[in-house]
């Protein structure tokens, strides 16, 4: 067996339903375009990179998103057609510059860091504020360490939970098809991961934007 690189090993990381809704509450209230583009990802289910230099020209008017090859990792070019929670984020964006997600008009979102430290000091609070509104011990309340990646797995796997087909669901996040099929399909799949998309959207509002009677906290250990 050839030897494991520990950085290169594949995370596992998930955000629970209620880090998601911790996260979507605090992301609100964050100054634009950071708060947008952390949104932006799990309704998408792509790379950081991969939204954070994208192009006002790359979306139709229909919202179909194309990412052109040189920005993905498999170098080809990937479509997305944006649903209208991910479609309503950009149209609330400033038309400001051809990018995006920038706070300069010149060029797109960077300093990923910087943000991402402040959303982890903001999700524990307002956890533990919901732990302690639903009669729970809030000094109990903690977060495991993840990154904007990992909002790409767990689009994955919600997309599973709204019992989106695997293939499309793989098709979403542009993994490449194997065997023969891969080779000899050359089918867009483009209102298959439409329908996707639009599951996905509906399965995160559903979490973030729950009845008042219906916020169930995750048992230790369980995921989205």
């Amino acid at each position: 067996m050839a030897r494991v690189n520990e950085k290169e090993a594949a995370r596992d990381r998930v955000l629970s339903d209620d880090e998601l809704r911790a996260l979507w509450r605090v992301t609100e209230a964050t100054p634009m375009p950071h708060g947008h583009f952390v949104r932006f990802l799990p309704l998408t289910a792509v790379r950081r990179n991969e939204a954070a230099k994208m192009v006002r020209e790359e979306v139709s008017p229909d919202g179909t998103w194309i990412i052109p090859a040189v920005r993905m990792k498999a170098k080809q070019e990937h479509v997305v057609p944006l649903s209208p929670a991910a479609r309503a984020i950009l149209d609330d964006l400033p038309n400001v510059s051809r990018y995006v997600f920038t706070t300069t008009g010149f060029s797109a979102i960077r300093n990923f860091w910087s943000f991402k430290e402040k959303l982890d000091a903001e999700m524990l609070p307002a956890l533990r504020r919901a732990a302690e509104g639903r009669g729970e011990d809030p000094g109990r309340i903690s977060v495991a360490p993840w990154v904007l990646h990992d909002l790409r797995r767990t689009a994955r796997s919600l997309m599973s939970r709204a019992q989106v087909n695997p293939d499309i669901a793989e098709r979403v996040l542009a993994h490449t098809i194997g065997g023969v099929r891969g080779v000899y399909d050359r089918y867009a799949y483009i209102e298959e991961k439409r329908h996707a998309l639009k599951a996905l959207a509906a399965k995160i509002e559903r979490i973030v934007s729950p009845p008042a009677d219906n916020v169930v906290p995750m048992r230790s250990g369980e995921t989205a």
